[in-house]
């Protein structure tokens, strides 16, 4: 078996999973694997990916795996797709490998422009999140709502830049804790609102929470092992020459609008960090 990271410009697509009649990343990966017949069927053998992203998020560190033939390079496999997708590393992973189950953290950011916002605010809300609890008013989802996050913040001039870290995330768990530390440090919430949020009690209509705009938001790292699975973890080689194309097609974003422009800017930069290593 073999595991790739993917970087993904995810504005154009419904997502990171294939979707009846709407595009999506793994569709552009799925078309190209079958165009370089690599598969046969619905998708690859043994095919798992680390996480499912919204539409709209990018990703710099998307993962996915499956039974692939020795020739198959990242660049060989950004041969076949559109230039928002590129693959940058492999590595080869012992049979059983799953790229959702082993997975033992998934690091998000996120580029929140709040050129008016208090930062003290929202670190003292981020340190209220931050830790052990049970979040389902920041996830429709009914199970998987108690997580133990780390968030930090980081002010970039007008921005704050958001990092979450978790071993797994609920659905728009990352987009509801920006919209809700946001709106604090706008002092539009009270800080005790962060205590409402994780309290037992539902908070629906206007009470409840609201996921932030997708764009800002990218799947900036997913870590593998060391764990009782995989005890020597998973070390990724960068191939330079499709790392070099994936920067090139993201510095060419930068100049977009100016959130868009900071998202490409993180996949350039993270790039970068990864051919310098």
């Amino acid at each position: 078996m073999r595991a790739y990271r993917i970087a993904y410009d995810g504005r154009p697509y419904y997502g990171f999973q294939r979707q009846p009649d709407v595009p999506t990343v793994e569709d552009a990966i799925f078309d190209a694997l079958d165009a370089l017949d690599v598969f046969t069927g619905e998708k690859p053998a043994s095919y798992a990916a680390a996480g499912r992203t919204d539409a709209g998020v990018s990703a710099l560190a998307q993962t996915i795996a499956f039974e692939a033939p020795d020739w198959l390079s990242p660049a060989a496999l950004n041969s076949e797709l559109p230039a928002t997708v590129r693959a940058w590393a492999s590595s080869d992973v012992p049979d059983g490998f799953h790229a959702t189950h082993h997975a033992t953290q998934r690091r998000y950011t996120y580029h929140l422009h709040a050129p008016e916002a208090d930062a003290a605010l929202a670190r003292e809300a981020i340190q209220r999140l931050s830790g052990g609890h049970d979040f389902h008013n920041l996830t429709p989802d009914d199970d998987g709502t108690v997580r133990t996050l780390q968030v930090h913040l980081a002010v970039d001039g007008p921005f704050f830049v958001l990092t979450v870290s978790a071993g797994g995330f609920a659905r728009q768990l990352v987009r509801r804790l920006v919209s809700l530390v946001a709106a604090v440090a706008r002092d539009k919430r009270p800080l005790g609102d962060v205590e409402r949020v994780l309290a037992e009690e539902p908070l629906d209509g206007p009470r409840g929470v609201a996921p932030a705009p997708a764009q800002p938001l990218v799947l900036a790292g997913v870590t593998y092992g060391p764990s009782d699975a995989l005890p020597d973890g998973i070390g990724f080689d960068v191939d330079v020459e499709a790392a070099e194309s994936a920067r090139q097609v993201f510095e060419a974003a930068r100049v977009e609008h100016v959130t868009a422009g900071r998202v490409a800017g993180q996949l350039v930069a993270g790039v970068d960090a990864a051919i310098d290593d």
